[in-house]
């Protein structure tokens, strides 16, 4: 378990996931809270727009009830048949029927209204109702609503909600009271009291409209917080209205939601009133509910998507990676014939890119190799053959010295004696393959030695060479093969002239450039170009078995042991005109020690 945790499947899995998690919570938190502030501001504004349009629709309500209680005050008629005391009863009849006209008048100018009664200071009652008419409480006189109007000095009273008639005992229905004095225009004096009894229907319609959840308590308060109207029931405990924000004329309407209530308040401009919504905040966690719910589930679905995502999106990413993996194993067993192809992200298709030139690459350097060991085995097994019993050849060589020497032939006897220390230089594999410019300058000296012999001075020789370079390395037979070409193809076919051959040794910077020159008949462009083209051949083509002329494989036999002791920067130039001569330049690097013991570095290499 713990090796698929450190997988990098199961690592971008997981931070993919957590990142998604972290900010779908994060976002989720925000909404959460920007919705709760917009429930809240919500429900804030359409309380404040209720309880407006409720005061305002009160307003308009009272100023129709005042209206009908003004145009009976008003009623010159009504006043005088009130205030006239006739002895005839015929008189009264007909008296008591016009007053009982004009209520009805009044009765059906509003539908609401469902009982108008007038009671005179004699005692008289005048009452117009749709049923139970003349059923008057005898004991009205000492009730409460009756000081109320007694008291007042021609006002409107707003008696409020009466669970039934406080005039008609037979009325059992709720009603809304309210009254007024009456007075004669005239003189300004009492006559006595209007009473209208209305269904409260339309004020519990309108209270309701302050009604924002079924938990929410609305009160209508008259002077000194009396109850006027509410949508309670009977019995229900009243809150403490003096603890309640009051509506000022300043700020008309009032919301606060700082405790655990939303309270709303708005006074009503046409009566003392103070209309109170009170809601319970808890009912707003219906809504707030619902919106967490639905929040959870989002955020579920989400989650459930983001793994899905995360799972894909991290398959895409290590699914290549195992196939290069995969590959890479192989490549580690020794299989190098393989490669991965995907299609995915452009970092890891150059990855896996480079991955396969690597692999391919490695694959050729292998058969280069393996082509290169069994060159180079071959090589050893000729060279062995090539010192079967070099004894006996040096033995011999050595007898043919000794017999001239007694003869006196110096001449051919130094020949001998070069021709068997070059023979024993070239078979000599005790060393291996590489020697240093000293041992192959002296074995130039013995080489020059039979050339000067066989032309009989007709080639001048030279070779310049400073002692600080002699320690320098390169591999075996490296000059004597540029100097035989130098003889053979440029110097003999001019012996008619002075023929000159010159070695030298110049450093520049790391390399130490050693320049075979002659002067001889040179080359034409065509054949310079194809002996510099078989330079640049395969390096394990000298090796092998080539058709083309026998000029140009000394040099690039050299050439080619060259580049493979010391690299590709190292080699065999040739530089040459036609009637003038040829220089060939062999190119190589500079040892370290020689370097600094020279006093060389400060200087800076030109060469990678």
């Amino acid at each position: 378990m713990t090796r698929g945790f450190r997988s990098i499947h199961s690592r971008l899995f997981l931070l993919f996931l957590t990142c998604m998690t972290v900010i779908l919570i994060l976002v989720s938190f925000l909404y959460y809270t920007r919705a709760i502030s917009i429930i809240h501001s919500k429900i804030s504004d359409i309380a404040e727009k209720n309880i407006s349009q409720t005061a305002g629709l009160f307003d308009l309500m009272l100023e129709g009830y005042n209206s009908v209680t003004k145009s009976l005050n008003g009623n010159y008629e009504l006043t005088r048949l009130l205030q006239e005391n006739s002895g005839n009863p015929a008189v009264s009849v007909i008296n008591e029927r016009w007053i009982t006209n004009i209520i009805g008048a009044a009765y059906y100018s509003r539908k609401e209204i469902v009982g108008i009664h007038i009671i005179t200071n004699t005692g008289k009652v005048y009452s117009y109702e749709k049923q139970f008419a003349g059923v008057i409480d005898i004991n009205y006189a000492q009730t409460d609503w009756y000081s109320k109007l007694k008291a007042s000095s021609g006002n409107m009273v707003w008696l409020g909600m009466y669970d039934r008639s406080p005039i008609n005992t037979l009325q059992q229905d709720q009603v809304f009271v309210f009254g007024r004095q009456l007075y004669d225009l005239t003189d300004y004096k009492s006559i006595g009291i209007i009473v209208i009894e209305t269904d409260p229907t339309p004020i519990t319609e309108a209270l309701s409209n302050v009604s924002i959840s079924p938990d929410s308590k609305v009160y209508i308060t008259g002077v000194n917080d009396v109850v006027i109207a509410s949508n309670g029931e009977q019995g229900d405990e009243l809150p403490e209205f003096t603890e309640l924000p009051m509506p000022t004329d300043e700020q008309a309407i009032i919301v606060d939601d700082k405790s655990d209530q939303l309270i709303v308040a708005a006074k009503t401009s046409l009566a003392d009133w103070t209309i109170y919504g009170l809601t319970p905040k808890s009912d707003f966690n219906a809504e707030i509910n619902q919106t967490r719910l639905y929040l959870i589930v989002v955020v579920l679905v989400l989650i459930v998507l983001s793994t899905v995502l995360a799972s894909i999106v991290s398959r895409t990413i290590a699914s290549p990676l195992k196939l290069l993996i995969r590959e890479m194993k192989k490549v580690e067993l020794g299989n190098f014939s393989g490669s991965v192809n995907v299609d995915s992200f452009d970092e890891i298709n150059s990855l896996v890119s480079s991955f396969n030139r690597m692999v391919h690459r490695m694959d050729e350097l292998i058969e280069r190799i393996k082509v290169s060991s069994v060159s180079e085995k071959n090589a050893q097994l000729q060279a062995l053959q090539f010192q079967v019993n070099p004894h006996f050849l040096y033995n011999t060589l050595d007898m043919i010295y000794w017999m001239l020497d007694e003869k006196g032939n110096e001449k051919l006897s130094r020949v001998i004696l070069a021709l068997s220390q070059m023979f024993r230089y070239s078979s000599d594999w005790e060393e291996a393959s590489q020697t240093t410019l000293g041992q192959e300058l002296e074995q130039i000296r013995h080489y020059l030695t039979i050339i000067e012999s066989r032309l009989e001075g007709r080639v001048q020789t030279k070779i310049e060479v400073d002692e600080e370079w002699l320690e320098v390395v390169l591999p075996k037979v490296t000059i004597q093969p540029i100097i035989e070409n130098a003889v053979k193809y440029g110097l003999e076919p001019m012996l008619g002239s002075p023929s000159k051959l010159l070695v030298s040794a110049t450093q520049h910077h790391r390399e130490l450039h050693i320049r075979i020159t002659d002067n001889g008949m040179g080359m034409d462009e065509e054949i310079l170009s194809q002996v510099r083209a078989s330079l640049q051949m395969d390096p394990n083509s000298v090796l092998e078995p080539i058709n083309r002329p026998r000029r140009g494989i000394g040099l690039h036999n050299v050439h080619a042991r060259i580049n493979m002791m010391f690299g590709g920067a190292y080699g065999v130039c040739i530089e040459s005109k036609e009637g003038e001569g040829t220089t060939v330049i062999v190119v190589l690097p500079i040892p370290v020690s020689i370097y600094l013991k020279g006093g060389y570095g400060d200087e800076h290499p030109h060469r990678g």
